[in-house]
């Protein structure tokens, strides 16, 4: 075999080597694009997420299509009113099941940042945060 095949061989190992998929297992992974919904309201009280509220906190129901098992629970939400402007930043602590894929259920004290509850459902993009 050639010197010139072997060292083409080494490179190309080495290339591959650096081209590989880096794992992610135990990384959390959180999706980063903005969703467009319906933005309600609730009295919370104990969660999906085992976690019980108060309706002064600050906290989300999201839909069973995104809550995934609890996968999302205590993650930060940043919410836009897209009626006005207001944002709000939220914690996921339940499941709403009634709730479309982009839809999400606040805590009252979390709706009134952005709207009025007399208004009862806003239009409201979101996502997840760091």
């Amino acid at each position: 075999m050639s010197p010139y095949t072997v060292l083409f061989f080494l490179f190309a190992l080495a290339f591959t080597a650096f081209a590989s998929p880096v794992g992610t297992e135990g990384a959390a992974l959180v999706e980063k694009r903005s969703r467009t919904g319906r933005g309600t309201w609730f009295n919370v009280g104990l969660g999906a997420c085992g976690k019980t509220n108060k309706d002064s906190d600050k906290i989300i129901a999201i839909s069973s299509n995104i809550y995934d098992n609890g996968a999302h629970c205590d993650e930060k939400v940043k919410i836009k009113n897209t009626a006005n402007g207001k944002t709000a930043t939220a914690i996921v602590r339940d499941e709403c099941p009634s709730c479309g894929s982009n839809d999400i259920d606040m805590s009252p004290s979390l709706f009134e940042e952005l709207g009025d509850l007399d208004t009862g459902v806003l239009k409201v993009t979101w996502d997840f945060t760091d």
